[in-house]
C-alpha cells in the first residue's frame, strides 16, 4: 500500500492534514484532517505489507489494546481507500 502521489502530508500547528495536489484536487477539493495515528498509518504505508504489519507498529508504539489497534487501523486505510488516497 502506498499513498498516492497526488497527496501530501502536512503538519500545520501541530495538526495533519492530507493536501490534495495535481488531478487530485479535482476529485477531492478540501483538504483531509488526520490525527497523529493516522499520520503515522500513512507513514508506515511504504513499508508495511499489510494492515497486520501496521497494527504491529501501532502496538509497539502506542499504549493501545490489539483489537482497538486493530479496528482502527482497518477503518483508517478503509476510508482512505474509499477516498482512493491509496493504492494497493
Amino acid at each position: 500500500m502506498k499513498l498516492k502521489i497526488d497527496y501530501v502530508l502536512r503538519e500545520i500547528a501541530g495538526d495533519y492534514v492530507l493536501v490534495p495536489t495535481g488531478e487530485a484536487v479535482a476529485k477531492f477539493n478540501g483538504l483531509f484532517g488526520v490525527s497523529e495515528v493516522g499520520a503515522r498509518i500513512l507513514e508506515l504505508l511504504p513499508e508495511c505489507r499489510d494492515e497486520d504489519e501496521i497494527t504491529a507498529k501501532i502496538l509497539e508504539e502506542y499504549d493501545v489494546d490489539e483489537e482497538t489497534a486493530a479496528a482502527d487501523v482497518r477503518e483508517f486505510i478503509s476510508s482512505l481507500r474509499e477516498k482512493e488516497i491509496i493504492e494497493d
